[in-house]
């Protein structure tokens, strides 16, 4: 593999078709993992002096690998499903493996992701079966128990029952199994992640210091950032789940304020008496497209004596080209009417191509992630 530098990382080349990156932020787990491990392994191994650091940066490179194996488990499981991976990243809290387009069901989604787990549990294994038939000491013991162990708590770990945690996917599946509802399924696995999160916290540093044991501060410091990382992972699961259970009520029509057509052509004394009656102007083309976007106060500051003969194309703000949506549109279908589109305004038309409405970008965020009442006042 050969490595080069990108937005993602290190390019280090590709496993199976996959694109493998190394983030920049790995070099602080191995920078930390130098720091922590090599003067304990100096002060239990005083022969090999500074050699201690390269022994603890082979943890490192150890943890990568183990880490790289359990990604890549899940990039070939979704294979035999036909989903295909657009890249594994390996980075400071392990790795994530991104996927393209695909469709999930329940139990192949628990498949994929305890692909992962599964592969540190064998891995652990062959460590454990290498100490057993060879016995190695000095050196090469340490890291063959250090490679075993780091797989089985990384396989432990990742089975826990909550998101961002692998298990969080069984939680997942069995909600949207009994409901049919995947969003319920991810909401519900968030909250069980966040349980975790609070076990773990109250087990490893609450319950020692209520109990006055000494607290190493390093293990505090680990466990803290592993706490937060899951925390935040938790809470953006409970967050895209909820957004998407919101996505069926997003409907075009409703979202949108009232509007009417007028022609390129009109003069602005003739937007002028329209826009008395208070409905939103959407100016359009020859061919019927909306074009742009009439403002009351643009429209004002058009001189009395010109108001007859400028034309309302002079005064519009232009909407971006195709910036307009069915009435009918919701859900999905709503959001991939918009994501390809530029702007922030866009014209709502009926069956028939005529203007019934304005919707405006800040009201369908609003409505997807219930900052406010997203039905516009009639």
């Amino acid at each position: 593999m050969s490595a080069v530098a990108g937005k993602d990382g290190i390019r280090l080349g590709k496993l199976w078709g996959v694109p493998i990156y190394l983030a920049y932020s790995w070099f602080i787990i191995a920078a930390f993992t130098v720091v922590s491990f090599g003067p304990l392994l100096q002060s239990t191994m005083p022969d090999i002096g500074v050699w201690a650091y390269a022994v603890a940066l082979s943890y490192a490179i150890l943890l990568l690998i183990s880490v790289l194996v359990h990604e890549l488990a899940h990039a070939l499981s979704a294979r035999a499903y036909g989903w295909s991976t657009e890249k594994i990243v390996l980075n400071l809290w392990g790795g994530h493996t991104q996927f393209n387009e695909f469709t999930a069901t329940p139990w192949r989604s628990v498949v994929v992701a305890f692909a992962g787990p599964l592969a540190n549990f064998v891995l652990a294994a062959v460590g454990w079966f290498v100490t057993v038939a060879a016995d190695p000491h000095g050196v090469p013991g340490i890291l063959v128990g250090i490679f075993t162990w780091t797989n089985f708590v990384i396989g432990i770990f990742n089975v826990l029952p909550g998101l961002p945690l692998d298990g969080g996917r069984l939680v997942e599946s069995i909600v949207w199994s009994v409901s049919g509802n995947r969003e319920k399924g991810t909401v519900a696995a968030g909250w069980a992640g966040r349980i975790i999160v609070a076990a773990i916290v109250l087990y490893f540093i609450v319950r020692p210091f209520l109990l006055g044991e000494t607290l190493d501060f390093k293990f505090v410091i680990i466990t803290a950032l592993v706490a937060g990382f899951l925390w935040l992972g938790a809470g953006e699961a409970i967050r895209f789940g909820t957004m998407r259970l919101r996505l069926p009520d997003i409907q075009a029509a409703a979202l949108a304020e009232p509007a009417q057509g007028i022609p390129a052509t009109a003069t602005v004394a003739t937007a002028l008496r329209a826009a008395s009656s208070g409905v939103t102007l959407v100016v359009t083309a020859a061919d019927g497209a909306p074009s742009g976007v009439l403002d009351p106060a643009a429209l004002s500051s058009v001189p009395a004596e010109l108001a007859l003969t400028t034309p309302v194309s002079a005064v519009s703000t232009p909407l971006a080209p195709g910036a307009y949506v069915p009435e009918h549109a919701s859900g999905k279908e709503l959001i991939d009417y918009l994501a390809p589109l530029d702007g922030q305004q866009y014209a709502v038309i009926d069956t028939h191509g005529q203007v019934t409405g304005l919707l405006r970008q800040a009201v369908i965020v609003a409505a997807i992630t219930g900052r406010a009442n997203p039905r516009p006042s009639r």
